[in-house]
């Protein structure tokens, strides 16, 4: 059986033959990556309480100066044909725009004044006025509802109680005077993720207009938001005004091997917080209060030290305590969450078979109610019975719609709103198709194979074979500007992707399968993957294939290059794990790597080494392209330079691609050319036709 699915349509059929995929020789430019790193990317959807304006952050690429430049672009709902336009303000800096509860007024963060701190404007965006003046920079905010202030988030030390910003700024200054630069610490994190630690914690604060900034988590050993990559969808502020829910992991000593994050309430105006999920020992967050603010919603695992289990959805009435699951049954974990604004159901999205689909679910009755059909929803906002959304697919990057029918999916017959990146019709893409086949004991694994841009019937092509990371993760139909099937498309290569056991959409008892077994299962998906994409298409070139992958991605290339190197005439690693023993010591987020080879590397080396690259080196032949950061914290260069060792000692073909100033992602823009000049060049050389 397939599950095909088109730049056109998807049409869900018993069968689909290779013919399906045939099609005409496309007249135009095929899109590279070069394109791909120009593009004008969006994000940060708005929309204001009357359903008028939809706001959204746009990040262009400036090339020249090697960096991304962020601005606000504001589209009249009312007028679907009147372009959108740029605000006037963001040519001071702008970002994170979020509206007043009643839609007059426009928040943003900029940093024109030499700090980021939150500003505001109108509709028209031509004036701004500063709202914060603190002397530490704003994380995150989040404006209150009745208007009368924000709350934001700062970096401050837990440890200046009733100071805390004061106190941050002279401890700060006092460290930038002294002429050591050695450092002690007594607990982890030492560092994490790209960034060595220094002391301070995200920590809440409420600014009244016109007034002091209140310490709404004084003391507390915890961020709000989360480090490296938390946001406001971590806390909230009541419709009244009068109480702040938010999510923290008490840090301690436990920190690097604790998932255990709890909700908590504290007034507005600051004093002692509530523990609202004390007897809940893994994760909760995502607080969301309903409209009449007596309902409190959020996220929450089940089992501790496990960052990859299911996000169920529970209730708490605020006046009870009485704490219901909603749709408990239902095998599919929540990305984001709202509430609906008829207050009787609850809009979330969720990873669905290689989509990210949006749903409407029931309180009551729990009953589950799928409202987009294909591609990946990354941001909805609904809006008088209708929705604004942002939306992406493996032929598109994020663009905003608007649903403007009684369809079964608003994303049938929905409107395109943006007139941004209009290379997009100027380009050929590959033509994109899911299928599946039966995998590790038997079940249905799923996977996606991409065509080169202007596919011509009859031809064979080259074939890079992506392997995702996570390893809870997905490639599914989205778009990416790290690995893009696309870019590899517009190079002349096809494309094979497999979903193996371990990635998410396909429900928890899949994800928790690869858990102490990254070595056996995963590698059975992919190799079935691999022949059953050999068999049913015949445009592949099985004898002009490369393997390439990063994070657990490139763990796997590692592991294939010792256990299935048949197949390949090159490989690509990036940021992947060389050995299992000091990847477990030398990682920051010990949780993870304790949970996936069951339990502390002490006393365990066995179970650590059952799946580990390293023991099995001496078995490499294949070419291999090596790329790492120096400041990956998540998985250390050492591991990079070690897999690079063991190629060069043995005489096997290779290079290694070195970042200094980039972590587990390659984001600055000229990083990124070099990325995928050097990996294309790689893959070029190795799957010639003189090199088959």
């Amino acid at each position: 059986m397939f599950l095909s699915r088109s730049l056109k349509a998807l049409c869900l059929t018993a069968s689909v033959s290779v013919a399906a995929l045939a099609g005409a020789t496309h007249a135009a430019e095929p899109f590279t990556y070069k394109d791909m790193l120009m593009l004008d990317r969006l994000s940060g959807l708005q929309v204001d309480s009357s359903g008028t304006y939809a706001v959204f952050q746009v990040r262009a690429t400036d090339m020249e100066k090697n960096k991304g430049v962020t601005s606000l672009w504001i589209k009249d709902l009312s007028a679907p044909a009147t372009a959108e336009r740029k605000l006037a303000i963001s040519e001071g800096g702008a970002s994170n725009p979020q509206w007043s509860a009643d839609g007059k007024t426009l928040y943003f963060v900029s940093s024109r004044s030499g700090s980021d701190q939150v500003w505001k404007t109108e509709a028209t965006g031509a004036t701004a006025t500063q709202v914060t003046s603190l002397a530490l920079d704003v994380q995150a905010y989040q404006p209150t509802p009745d208007g009368k202030g924000v709350v934001v988030a700062l970096a401050v030390f837990p440890e200046c109680k009733g100071a805390e910003i004061d106190c941050t700024v002279t401890k700060q200054a006092e460290a930038k005077a002294q002429k050591s630069t050695g450092v002690v610490y007594t607990k982890l994190f030492v560092r994490h993720w790209d960034t060595w630690a220094d002391g301070t914690r995200n920590h809440l604060f409420y600014v009244p207009f016109g007034g002091a900034a209140v310490s709404l988590t004084d003391g507390v050993d915890g961020d709000v938001p989360s480090k490296p990559f938390g946001d406001e969808a971590e806390f909230t502020v009541s419709p009244d005004s009068q109480t702040v829910y938010y999510s923290v992991r008490i840090a301690g000593k436990t920190e690097p091997w604790s998932t255990n994050f709890d909700l908590y309430s504290v007034p507005v105006t600051g004093g002692e917080a509530t523990n609202l999920t004390e007897a809940n020992l893994a994760w909760d967050t995502s607080p969301r209060l309903s409209l009449d603010g007596k309902t409190l919603a959020y996220k929450a695992m089940k089992r501790p030290g496990f960052e990859a289990d299911r996000f169920d959805i529970f209730l708490r009435d605020l006046k009870t305590g009485k704490v219901t699951a909603v749709a408990g049954d239902w095998d599919r974990s929540v990305d984001d969450l709202k509430w609906a604004k008829d207050g009787k159901s609850l809009l979330v999205t969720a990873g669905d078979v290689g989509l990210e689909r949006l749903f409407r679910i029931d309180i009551k009755s729990g009953k589950v109610m799928a409202l987009s059909k294909d591609g990946h929803i990354d941001a909805f906002a609904e809006t008088g019975g209708s929705f604004v959304y942002l939306k992406s697919a493996m032929n598109s990057p994020s663009q905003l719609y608007a649903a403007n029918s009684k369809a079964m999916f608003i994303d049938m017959g929905a409107r395109n709103l943006t007139g941004l990146n209009p290379v997009l019709k100027e380009r050929a893409f590959g033509d994109y198709e899911q299928f599946n086949f039966k995998g590790w004991n038997g079940e249905t694994v799923h996977g996606y194979v991409v065509k080169p841009a202007n596919y011509e019937e009859g031809k064979t092509y080259p074939v890079a074979f992506l392997i995702h990371g996570g390893p809870q993760g997905s490639f599914g139909d989205s778009w990416s500007y790290r690995w893009n099937p696309q870019s590899y498309a517009g190079e002349g290569f096809a494309v094979v992707m497999i979903d193996f056991h371990g990635s998410t959409g396909y429900g928890q008892a899949f994800t928790d399968s690869i858990s102490q077994h990254w070595g056996d299962r995963p590698l059975e998906d992919l190799q079935k993957g691999w022949a059953f994409a050999l068999g049913q298409y015949k445009f592949l070139d099985g004898d002009r294939a490369c393997a390439l992958g990063a994070s657990y991605g490139g763990y796997m290339v590692n592991w294939i290059a010792g256990q299935w190197k048949e197949p390949w005439k090159c490989l690509v690693e990036h940021d992947g794990i060389f050995d299992t023993r000091t990847m477990a010591e030398e990682t920051e987020e010990l949780w993870f790597s304790e949970w996936e080879n069951g339990g502390m590397p002490y006393g365990n080396m066995a179970k650590m080494d059952e799946f580990n690259p390293a023991l099995h080196a001496h078995k490499w032949s294949v070419p291999q392209l090596v790329i790492h950061s120096d400041k990956d914290y998540r998985v250390v260069p050492g591991q990079g330079i070690a897999t690079f060792t063991a190629l060069q000692r043995q005489g096997i073909e290779s290079a290694f691609l070195r970042f200094p100033d980039e972590n587990h992602w390659v984001l600055k823009p000229q990083n990124s050319m070099k990325w995928h000049a050097t990996v294309f060049d790689w893959l070029k050389a190795h799957t010639a036709e003189d090199a088959k």
